[in-house]
């Protein structure tokens, strides 16, 4: 483990714990003589950590305290770069492209010795089938998510037949190469799936569907189960 990994480490251990953990629990934990412990405690003392320390009672980090947002470990940074490199293979173009920005930007905040992490990651996201293809913009149907905007969708089914439904838009999901639009639809009073490979048209409505999205994928996630158990 690199030392800025360490350090990382050491606070993320005095964040979750709420009392004092003494210096040979640390170096336990973190499998490192007491030896280093104390030295990378003087590199945070150093830093300005707001960390106390008592003979006999152990290290509390002070309440308050909150830890810079890219202080990632290596893991985390990997992570965050797997993630980013299959929304870039499987999303639509516009949310392809945030995440191929993201990366750029996690390589400039990020400690120079880091930056292999997330350029050249040990892990890599491999697709062999050809990318979804859409008739709309998909920017829009995001928007129109997060919004609680109401959608008018002309949708034709596996055997060409196209209908005109309402429908209210509740999240994106991907299965396999395939992504599914997740709605409840005003026609059928019932939740609905559609593939967006197969919606034929896409207007975002004036209006906005009533109630919470949270709780409508609540009863989408207990509708699901329910007809997975029978």
């Amino acid at each position: 483990m690199r030392r800025t990994e360490r350090l990382f480490q050491i606070i993320q251990i005095l964040r979750s714990t709420r009392s004092s953990i003494t210096g040979q629990e640390l170096a336990d934990e973190l499998e490192i003589s007491i030896a280093t412990l104390y030295r990378d405690m003087a590199e945070l003392h150093a830093q300005r950590i707001p960390i106390r320390g008592e003979a006999g009672v152990g290290y509390v980090l002070d309440d308050g305290y909150e830890m810079p947002p890219l202080m990632l470990t290596a893991d985390e940074l990997e992570a965050a770069a797997l993630g980013a490199a299959w929304v870039a293979q499987e999303a639509d173009p516009s949310l392809a492209r945030a995440a191929r920005d993201l990366v750029s930007k996690l390589s400039s905040a990020i400690p120079k010795e880091l930056r292999p992490i997330v350029l050249d990651a040990s892990s890599k996201a491999i697709q062999t089938r050809n990318r979804v293809s859409e008739r709309f913009d998909s920017a829009l149907l995001r928007h129109a998510i997060r919004e609680r905007y109401r959608l008018q969708l002309i949708y034709s089914d596996r055997d060409g037949n196209k209908s005109d439904r309402i429908v209210w838009p509740l999240l994106i999901a991907f299965l396999d190469r395939t992504r599914y639009l997740v709605a409840w639809c005003e026609t059928k009073e019932d939740y609905r799936h559609f593939k967006t490979e197969r919606v034929e048209e896409l207007k975002v409505l004036a209006k906005k569907y009533p109630g919470r999205r949270a709780l409508l994928i609540k009863g989408w996630e207990e509708a699901t189960a329910g007809r997975n158990q029978s």
